[in-house]
Order: structure tokens, then C-alpha cells, then sequence
């Protein structure tokens, strides 16, 4: 049984446990060089309390920090769970060597100069993590700055941090090395308390999925922060994320780097030329129930409050302030940031007004005026907690010369306890604001696990995102459902097969194939017919009935309207025959093979656009929106990461701004919800069944308010290369 068995040991996953929660370590590269990183090493781990033996390895040292050193890992007599290794990047590859004869389990590579540098950098990356996994052994890195476990049970800090992480129930992971430095700063500056802290640095094996896997496990991570620049496998990292936030009610705040859209415009389709890489990334996040902060203070902001207070059971948030100022302040940047200003009921307000002076205002925000103290802020922290129309609170204080700062905030608290009982799932943040007077009053709270902030809009924020996960939380958790009608799969596959013998570099289907792949996949569309001859389109019109619509179908046109390619609204024969001719006459110039369809036309209640696009991060993206003009004018688009669940497909109708539309705004007639998400859900399974399917467009698709009219009246499909052959 090793030392940290039984319940204060955390589950460990994935191998993970060395890494962990290692029985010993060796320090590869230690130094008696102050100032480096194999000095600043040994001395965390000695310092921080590390309870196994640390073994440093310098063939020129008899000991470091008072540490019997070793030449090399093969004469030290006790096995070893964890080596970090700090050599220079030309003998990391030996070093490795070592490691795998030794049988060591687990690594951390702190050295820098692998991919990050350039070609040859990545070329020894790869060698790196080709022995790693021939090996079996878990490694961190290369090119970070280490990992901490603050687990009492073990004190391991293997790290070159000069911070001391406090203890508690956050978790970190940085790709960042310099960027996770200033975050253990910071948490220690705020009082936050750590679980672990992992640099990943270069991510060649442990990942941040395999993080957040072990962390939706652990008992004593309640949350977890993360700053990423890119993600291994987006659907794994969905998976895990849901797990972790919507089964295990954990958050997850996240920085995400790389908010450009440059290469969005090269994208041929509509679909395509939406969907920006911050889109992609948001779009993954939002079903994940992570919250994305655009900041590193932004995330430090909502970690103090994530990780002190409960998540709200709604959006309706009291504010009790002592200056007017601060008050609106507050209050613009709640309803900024999605928070309703709770109405207060009426017996709040008459204890309120019992207990302020006649000048206060007992409406929200309720502002106890310049001479509240003590006193006023117990009792009105206690009746607005205690208010059933309240979900949160907001307490604003600014500094007075006359008034005790430590005073109020310990009255604050008070009122809190006093309130918890009648409102345990309510959470209190605080706005302490004057420097000098203010300073006890923050300690005071901090020590309640009260969040404080220098400004209103900070806390505001910070509680608008507790809110957004909470309702992320009592949303159902949504199913992939069976599909009734079925897919008809080797219809499909057969369809694409032929593409691909013809056309192995892959691109757009032709309308004909289009219009089948929508067919097979049960997705609604009208009839049509390729037609020759302008008699041949007569015929159709008058075999489906008048009106119709005539459109070009070629292998170089994509957008058929740019080159006078359809025509619509044909309610007669001569009118067929006039449209097909100048069809022709207009594209007969433009190389490329044409052909005309002649479609039966249909209307419909609402225009929207449904489609696919694939992000290089993400994967597979699904598209939903306003169609027709709407589509490029208003770009009111939204995107959600393949797979679509039910949950995923209402959310996407729903969040467009232009849902009152479909939903009957001003006299209009409501839209087949329904019928919509099932055709998302239609193509959702389509490009999972076949994921060379690349971009699509539904554009305009005719929602209708009776959901057997609904219809794709036209589809563009591209196919990826056929992949080479092994």
C-alpha cells in the first residue's frame, strides 16, 4: 500500500498516476547553478514538502539542495515513478533512453527546442514522442514549465514556478508556460486554492483531454481553468468536457486563443465564408457547457466566483450599494451582460425601509445611502437574500472616512449566514471599492469565501457566467435520436463512390447526385428533372403542375443567380420556353459543362439556411440561419459542432436573433420547429456517416408552418479528395 492510499488519494485515469501522485522522482539536469531551472526544481520539490525521496542526477555534483546527487539514472538503487528532465534539447533523446531502461513510468520534459523552434525541432519532437509511446510512459511536455499536485498527501510541486500554489479545489492547465506562471501568481495574490497545476507545453502526449478526463474524477477538483492554443481531438475533448460539466456539475472556464477569421473569406459557400475559426471554437465550447473568457483577468475574474459560490437557479440578481454611482454602474452592466434586476416584493421593501433612513431606496438596487455601517448591511443583506424574487446578490460598498470598512464586512458576511438557510443556492458577490479602507474589509470577505472586486462591472460579469452555466446545467442533456425514416446509407455510398472514380481530386456534386444524397438522408425537397429541350421543361410543368422553376446545373457555376441561371415564378408554357432560352444564352459563354433542371416551385412561411462546414480544430461544423438575402446582409448564423444532439438542434433555431421571425412574430405564421430540427439532425447524421462531405449548403431551405411542405429547393455538396491509397 503506498502512502497516499485510501480516501485522500485521488482516482488517477488514463496512467496518469505517476505523474501525480509519483512514490519518487528524479530531477534529470539538476543544478547547483542558481538560477536555473535544474536548481530552481530540486528546491521546489525539497521546499514545497514533497513527501518521497527526490533523487537529482548531475554527474558533476555530489549533491543539490543538500540532496545526494547521482551521475546517472541507472545508479540511483530505488525505482522511480516520475523523472523531470531539464538537459538541453540535443541530449533529451538519451536522456529518454535512460528513463526507459530504468522502467521509470512517467515523465516531465521541461527543456524547450523541439517544435516550437522549427522543422528540426519538430523532427526530434517526433523521435521524442516515438520512444514515449513504444515505452508505455506518460509525458508532460516538452517545452513547459512543470506540474503541481497540492494534494496534502503528496506536496508535489515539479515545477521551476518561484510561486507556492495555495491548496484547494482548482485545476489548471496551461499551454503557456509563461502565461501559467502569472496564473499561479495570480491565484495565490486572490486566494485562490489549487488542486494541480499542469503546464503542457508542446502537448506531444498528455493532452488536455487526458486533464480533463482525470479531473472530472477527482474528488477534490470542483473546477477547472484552462488556456489552450489548439485541441487535440475535438470530439474527444467534447465528450470529456460534457462529462465533466453537464454529469459532474464541474466548470470549466477557458481561455481559447486565435480569434481570427483570416482564410474564412477563400471558403466557396456561404456556409463556409460564416464560419470563422472563433465561431468554430465557440460554437464547440457553448454544447460543452464551457464558458470562454476573453481574458486572462476575465478568467481569474469568474474563478473567484466559481469557485466560492453556488451557481444561481436563475438570472435575477439583487444589488445593495451605499453610493448611487456604483449602484447604476451595477446595474447597466448586468443587464450589459444578461442579469435581470429582480423586483423585490413588497414586505422586502417595508423591512427595508424599517431599516434604512427615509432618504434610502428600498428599490433595486437598493442604496443604503453614505451613512450605512454595520448594522444596515447585516439586515440588508439578510431580507434582499431572503427575497423569493432574488436569485444572487451584488454587495457594493465604497469607503467612507466615518464608516469601518472591516466592520460592514463582517456584517456582510452575518447577513449571509443568517440568510443561508432560506437561500442556500444563492450566491454573494462583493464590490469593495477605496483602496485604503477598504484593504481589512477584503480579507475579511475572501476569508468568508465572499468574492470582492475592485469594480461592479468585473462582478457582474462574473456572475452573469455562474447564471449561463447554471441554466447550462438544467438544460436537458439532449440524445442523438434514431431516425425515423431511416438513412438510406448504401444509396450514398454508392453516389459517392461513383464521384470519387470520376473525380478523385474531389469537389461539388452535381444538382442530380445533390438532390439524391438529401433524399436518401429523408431530407424533404421537390420535385425536378433534368431537362434538354424547352419542351421537355413544358412537360414537366405540366406534368407537376404550374408554377415552376428553371435553373442551371453546372460543373463551373456555383452561384447560379451571379450568371443569370434561374428563373422563377414560370406560370406558363410560353413563359417556360422564353426562360430556357435565355438561360442558355446566358451561360453558353462560360466554359464548363450545363445542363438545365426544371424543379416544381415551392413557397414557403420563412427562408432559412441549413449547412456544413469543416474547421480545421473543430471538425465538422452544422449551420443554421436566416436564409436567402438574410444569409450574407445580416449574418445571422449560428454554429454548433458535429455530432447534433435534439438539445443542440433546438438551441440552434432558437439562438438565431431571427427566431421571432420563425416563431410567428407580427402576424406571421409559426414555423414547424420540429420538422426543422429534424432535418439538422438528418445532416448531422449524414457527414457522420460520411465525414468526406466537407461543405453543404441548403440555402434557401422553405420552413413552412406545416412541416411536410418544408423543402430544400436547392443543395450544394463538396467532397473531400479521395484519400491515398496505404
Amino acid at each position: 500500500m503506498t502512502p497516499w492510499s485510501g480516501q485522500a488519494r485521488v482516482r488517477l485515469v488514463n496512467g496518469l498516476e505517476a505523474l501525480f501522485a509519483p512514490r519518487s522522482v528524479a530531477v534529470i539536469g539538476a543544478s547547483r547553478r542558481e538560477k536555473s531551472v535544474g536548481y530552481q526544481l530540486v528546491a521546489n520539490l525539497v521546499k514545497y514538502g514533497y513527501d518521497g525521496p527526490v533523487y537529482p542526477v548531475n554527474p558533476a555534483a555530489r549533491s543539490v539542495h543538500s540532496v545526494p546527487a547521482y551521475p546517472n539514472l541507472a545508479s540511483i538503487p530505488d525505482d522511480i515513478d516520475l523523472a523531470v528532465i531539464t538537459v538541453p534539447s540535443h541530449q533529451v533523446l538519451e536522456a529518454m533512453d535512460d528513463v526507459i531502461a530504468k522502467g521509470v513510468k512517467a515523465v516531465v520534459t521541461i527543456t524547450a527546442g523541439f517544435k516550437e523552434v522549427g522543422a528540426e525541432g519538430a523532427k526530434l519532437e517526433r523521435a521524442l514522442k516515438r520512444k514515449v509511446r513504444e515505452a508505455g510512459i506518460r509525458m508532460v511536455g516538452p517545452n513547459c514549465m512543470g506540474i503541481v499536485n497540492t494534494d496534502p498527501a503528496v506536496r508535489l510541486n515539479a515545477s521551476f514556478t518561484a510561486s507556492e500554489p495555495p491548496v484547494g479545489g482548482v485545476a489548471v492547465a496551461s499551454q503557456s508556460g509563461a502565461l501559467g506562471e502569472a496564473i499561479l501568481e495570480t491565484a495565490a495574490d486572490l486566494g485562490i486554492g489549487l488542486s494541480s497545476f499542469v503546464s503542457l507545453g508542446n502537448k506531444a502526449d498528455v493532452s488536455g483531454n487526458d486533464l480533463i478526463q482525470f479531473w472530472a474524477d477527482d474528488p477534490r477538483t470542483k473546477m477547472a481553468l484552462l488556456y489552450l492554443e489548439s485541441f487535440g481531438n475535438p470530439r474527444r475533448f467534447a465528450r470529456l468536457a460534457r462529462y465533466m460539466t453537464k454529469e459532474k456539475k464541474k466548470p470549466i472556464l477557458a481561455v481559447k486563443s486565435g480569434r481570427s477569421r483570416r482564410g474564412a473569406e477563400a471558403a466557396s459557400s456561404h456556409t463556409g465564408s460564416l464560419a470563422g475559426a472563433d465561431e468554430a471554437i465557440d460554437s464547440l465550447l457553448k454544447q460543452c457547457g464551457v464558458i470562454r473568457v476573453d481574458t486572462a483577468a476575465q478568467l481569474f475574474a469568474a474563478a473567484q466566483a466559481f469557485a466560492a459560490q453556488p451557481v444561481p437557479s436563475g438570472r435575477r440578481v439583487g444589488i445593495l450599494t451605499n453610493a448611487g454611482g456604483p449602484g447604476i454602474m451595477a446595474t447597466d452592466a448586468a443587464v450589459h451582460f444578461g442579469l435581470e434586476l429582480a423586483e423585490l416584493a413588497p414586505e422586502t421593501r417595508e423591512q427595508l425601509q424599517a431599516t434604512l433612513p427615509p432618504e434610502a431606496s428600498v428599490r433595486n438596487p437598493v442604496d443604503a445611502i453614505a451613512t450605512a455601517g454595520g448594522e444596515e448591511y447585516r439586515a440588508c443583506t439578510e431580507l434582499i437574500l431572503r427575497d423569493p424574487g432574488v436569485d444572487a446578490l451584488l454587495v457594493i460598498f465604497v469607503s467612507p472616512v466615518m464608516i469601518d470598512a472591516e466592520q460592514v464586512a463582517r456584517a456582510v458576511v452575518e447577513g449571509i449566514e443568517a440568510a443561508r438557510p432560506y437561500a442556500p443556492d444563492k450566491p454573494v458577490l462583493s464590490c469593495f471599492m477605496g483602496k485604503h479602507k477598504g484593504d481589512v474589509g477584503l480579507e475579511v470577505l475572501r476569508a468568508a469565501s465572499v468574492p470582492v472586486y475592485p469594480f461592479p462591472e468585473g462582478a457582474a460579469q462574473s456572475l452573469a457566467r455562474m447564471a449561463k452555466f447554471g441554466e447550462y446545467l438544467r438544460r436537458p442533456p439532449g440524445v442523438e435520436p434514431v431516425l425515423d425514416p431511416p438513412p438510406r446509407v448504401a444509396e450514398v455510398a454508392q453516389v459517392l463512390d461513383a464521384f470519387h472514380a470520376a473525380h478523385p481530386e474531389g469537389g461539388w456534386l452535381r444538382f442530380p447526385d445533390a438532390m439524391q444524397v438529401l433524399d436518401a438522408y429523408g431530407v424533404p425537397t421537390p420535385a425536378w428533372a433534368r431537362v434538354d429541350t424547352p419542351a421537355a421543361a413544358v412537360e414537366f410543368a405540366e406534368q407537376h403542375g404550374y408554377p415552376i422553376v428553371l435553373k442551371v446545373d453546372s460543373d463551373t457555376i456555383l452561384h447560379k443567380s451571379e450568371h443569370g441561371g434561374v428563373r422563377v415564378d414560370l406560370r406558363r408554357a410560353q413563359d417556360v420556353r422564353g426562360a430556357f432560352a435565355e438561360i442558355r444564352a446566358n451561360v453558353d459563354d462560360t466554359p464548363g459543362d450545363h445542363a438545365l433542371v426544371a424543379q416544381r416551385m415551392m413557397t414557403g412561411d420563412a427562408e432559412v439556411l441549413m449547412g456544413v462546414t469543416v474547421d480545421r480544430m473543430v471538425g465538422h461544423l452544422l449551420a443554421f440561419g436566416l436564409g436567402g438575402v438574410f444569409t450574407e446582409v445580416m449574418q445571422d448564423v449560428v454554429f454548433r459542432a458535429h455530432p447534433l444532439t435534439d438539445q443542440d438542434a433546438s438551441d440552434m433555431i432558437e439562438g438565431i436573433r431571427g427566431y421571432p421571425i420563425l416563431s410567428g412574430a407580427r402576424g406571421g405564421h409559426p414555423v414547424d420547429k420540429a420538422a426543422l430540427e429534424d432535418v439538422l439532425l438528418r445532416l448531422s447524421r449524414l457527414v457522420g456517416d460520411f465525414p468526406e462531405i466537407v461543405e453543404m449548403d441548403l440555402n434557401p431551405f422553405l420552413a413552412h408552418r406545416t412541416g411536410a411542405r418544408q423543402s430544400a429547393v436547392d443543395a450544394r455538396i463538396r467532397v473531400a479528395p479521395t484519400p491515398p491509397s496505404e
